[in-house]
């Protein structure tokens, strides 16, 4: 079993960072281990309340922490647009893009766009986000774009023909259909970096169970709090803890020994917890045919076109 923990970290002194979703749970804690090792992390954040918040956490626990909060709602292509603008008017390098937001089980809502929100959060959102930043990634010797998945991803389909789940919704398939997206778009750039001979990689990872906010979530906005509170103590007693969740996330952006296309996990037993390692998905994850065709999709849909064939 791997034995991996932070403290086997590179100095990432001179590296820019950019974790979507650093205000609470895996990415506060990624976005942590980032700084702690002298990273720049820029912080994309939707609630700009809350990004604040997890930013003086981070500087009271940081020195000297190298940080910047930006806004992101990845529901809105607009805002990935502006965020992609302002940071390349800024920054010149992108070592690691963290493709970390996300939303579980939520009850049906829909982006501005008009997708499916867990669809348009968790992989749209992504899709342009890496798209809008891909030009800055390839200049950057080394960098790597880490997504994280989930092993709900199993239970996942593309519904092509119904993608927003305008007929019928279930909270727990769109959010299976979104994790598998991660997925196939996670190894589809790969392929894609790799034909192009990039240095830069993409690799997937999934936290395993971890007491997040997250699995709450979907609960609280259906005001079933009673569902909320069990949720919350389901993550508490079978998962581990946050910065425990964030290590696959942290292994796929430092260790070296990673040459992309892989997907990182927890190596407990059923990947539920445990330091991390190299697994693997399941087959429909490595359907090259449906990950072209959710690639030409999510260009069409987004209108963000990059690494074409």
């Amino acid at each position: 079993m791997s034995d991996w923990t932070v403290e086997e970290m590179p100095d990432l002194k001179g590296k820019v960072i950019v974790v979507t979703g650093a205000n609470s749970g895996i990415g506060l804690e990624a976005a942590r281990e980032f700084l702690r090792n002298g990273a720049r992390v820029i912080a994309a954040c939707r609630s700009e309340e809350r990004g604040k918040a997890a930013c003086e956490d981070l500087r009271s626990d940081v020195e000297g922490a190298d940080l910047e909060l930006m806004a992101l709602d990845l529901s809105d292509l607009e805002s990935v647009e502006a965020f992609a603008e302002e940071f390349l008017a800024n920054e010149d390098r992108l070592d690691v893009l963290c493709n970390n937001a996300g939303l579980m089980a939520i009850p049906r809502r829909e982006t501005p766009q008009g997708f499916e929100m867990q669809m348009g959060v968790n992989h749209f959102g992504h899709f342009a986000l890496t798209g809008r930043l891909i030009s800055l990634l390839e200049k950057t010797q080394g960098s790597r774009v880490v997504t994280v998945s989930s092993n709900a991803h199993r239970m996942g389909v593309i519904r092509f023909e119904d993608l927003h789940w305008e007929k019928k919704y279930s909270k727990w398939g769109a959010y299976g259909q979104s994790k598998l997206a991660n997925l196939l778009f996670a190894y589809e750039l790969q392929r894609r970096l790799a034909r192009k001979e990039s240095t830069c990689i993409s690799v997937a990872c999934h936290p395993g169970i971890a007491h997040t906010e997250l699995a709450t979530k979907g609960p609280k906005m259906q005001g079933r709090k009673w569902l909320q509170k069990l949720s919350g103590r389901f993550t508490e007693t079978l998962g581990q803890t946050a910065a425990e969740g964030a290590l696959p996330t942290l292994y796929a952006a430092v260790e070296p020994g990673l040459s992309g296309g892989e997907y990182i996990g927890p190596a407990g037993i059923g990947e539920m917890k445990g330091p991390p390692k190299v697994t693997d998905s399941n087959d429909r994850s490595h359907d090259e045919q449906v990950a072209k065709r959710l690639w030409s999709m999510s260009e069409e849909l987004t209108g963000v076109h990059y690494l074409s064939d």
